[in-house]
């Protein structure tokens, strides 16, 4: 019987292989060594080398360093310059126009004598108040009021009932409605003299939506009760609810008083 070769059973010469692995990781090796060295040797240190605590680094301002200003040349037509020119014409016709000294001058008799003004001389007071910016002093008092700025007749103020559904917690909402329907109400329109108030209760649902306007209490005045309402009403929507509001709705009532 004949034997049969099977590769498995030859043996692989590994020498020539790990002399090539030993030689290239021998060769990393050594770069990496060589460059720690040398970058070792090349360290620059920031700081004083001396200092306490550490290594420290200074640092100069940039408007500190000298740089040369970037300056060009002096443009001579933008500048003022003195003239070359002989100025002996000038001078020649400044003295013609002067009279001689040695002339006497002569009175005419057609000339009207200039009568003198006597002015009063008047005492001159210091006042020593402070002085305020934009302030005029006067010896009269001032006005009461200024013909340029005086307040605008029918103006009025919307406030809530004595009962909020609202409380402490939601003030701030309650705040946001009231600035919202003085805004939309058109108070100028009305007569100042009404001196009685409006009363209109409505309701707020959680979206904002209002329904449900009506008259409280009226005022006596058919003009200022329906100006209260439809302000109300010009008002819708209002902002949401509040989210830790419990009801989904809620009835509040605005009063509406004319000021002078």
């Amino acid at each position: 019987m004949t034997a049969r070769s099977d590769i498995l059973d030859r043996r692989e010469p590994f020498g020539k292989w790990w002399l090539a692995s030993a030689g290239v990781h021998g060769a990393l090796f050594a770069a990496v060594v060589t460059f720690g060295l040398l970058k070792m040797g090349g360290t620059e240190r920031w700081g004083e080398p001396k200092s306490l605590g550490g290594g420290a680094v200074g640092i100069t301002p940039v408007n500190r360093i000298p740089i040369q200003a970037r300056e060009g040349r002096v443009n001579p037509v933008a500048n003022d310059t003195e003239s070359a020119v002989p100025s002996e014409a000038s001078e020649r016709d400044r003295k013609r126009n002067l009279p001689d000294p040695d002339a006497i001058a002569l009175r005419n008799s057609k000339a009207r004598p200039v009568k003198k003004e006597l002015q009063t001389a008047r005492r001159q007071t210091y006042d020593p108040k402070e002085v305020r910016p934009n302030q005029v002093y006067s010896q009269t008092g001032q006005a009461a009021t200024s013909p340029m700025f005086s307040q605008a007749p029918g103006g009025g103020g919307v406030g809530s009932g004595s009962v909020s559904p609202f409380g402490n917690r939601f003030g701030y909402y309650e705040q946001l409605l009231r600035d919202k329907v003085a805004r939309n109400w058109k108070s100028e329109d009305l007569d100042a003299q009404i001196k009685t108030t409006a009363v209109v209760e409505f309701e707020i649902l959680r979206n904002g939506t209002v329904r449900n306007v009506r008259l409280a209490r009226t005022s006596g005045s058919f003009a200022l009760d329906q100006s209260a309402q439809r302000a109300i009403v010009q008002s819708n929507p209002f902002p949401p609810l509040p989210a830790g509001f419990e009801r989904d709705s809620v009835i509040i009532e605005f009063s509406f008083r004319l000021q002078k």
